[in-house]
């Protein structure tokens, strides 16, 4: 598979804008923002401003995520950060294993017309590859645990248990959050 994975830096902000961006610039869609910041400033971040906060986040050292490439078109996104800037910091929902300056992967996304050809996996191995490149001990995700069963669309961008285990992580805690009616996990991959 001829797959490549890159960080989503500012250069490539028109690629995030494809997989994260509204077909109509005005309306206020996700842009992968709604785990990124806290609830009040997602919610006052309307239109337009939200694909300029993105902007400003590829324009940063580290990158907001990561860029899947079939044959030069982009055709997906994962989202990966240190949680310590993370609304997951504070969470009551997602437990803290341990005291480790994890990274977490949250957002996978391929585009319609790409699913089903390997793209999620590769997105996650190279989430992982780019917080390893940037000194991540741990990257944690919080996927569903929906044991073979279908997701709804909409809420698969959790990703699911066995994609996160294909990709070396293993089941570090339950959690009280849930997705598309499925729990979710902590799901932890050990760098260091």
């Amino acid at each position: 598979m001829g797959i490549e994975v890159e960080p989503a830096s500012s250069d490539r902000f028109d690629d995030v804008a494809t997989m994260l961006g509204p077909r109509n610039p005005a309306s206020s869609v996700c842009w992968c923002l709604s785990h990124r910041l806290d609830s009040r400033t997602n919610r006052e971040l309307v239109g337009p401003a939200r694909g300029e906060y993105v902007r400003g986040l590829t324009e940063r050292p580290v990158a907001p995520g990561v860029l899947a490439y079939d044959g030069g078109e982009v055709v997906g996104w994962a989202a990966v950060a240190p949680r310590s800037e993370l609304p997951f910091e504070r969470s009551t929902r997602i437990p803290h294993v341990d005291d480790l300056p994890v990274w977490s992967l949250w957002c996978i996304r391929v585009r319609p017309g790409h699913r089903g050809r390997g793209i999620a996996h590769a997105l996650v191995r190279g989430a992982v590859d780019y917080a390893a490149a940037q000194g991540a001990p741990a990257v944690e995700g919080y996927p569903v645990d929906n044991d073979g069963r279908r997701v709804d669309l909409t809420m698969a961008f959790v990703g699911t248990r066995s994609l996160f285990e294909k990709a070396g992580f293993t089941k570090a805690a339950d959690t009280d959050a849930v997705a598309g009616g499925f729990p979710r996990v902590l799901m932890r991959r050990a760098l260091a």
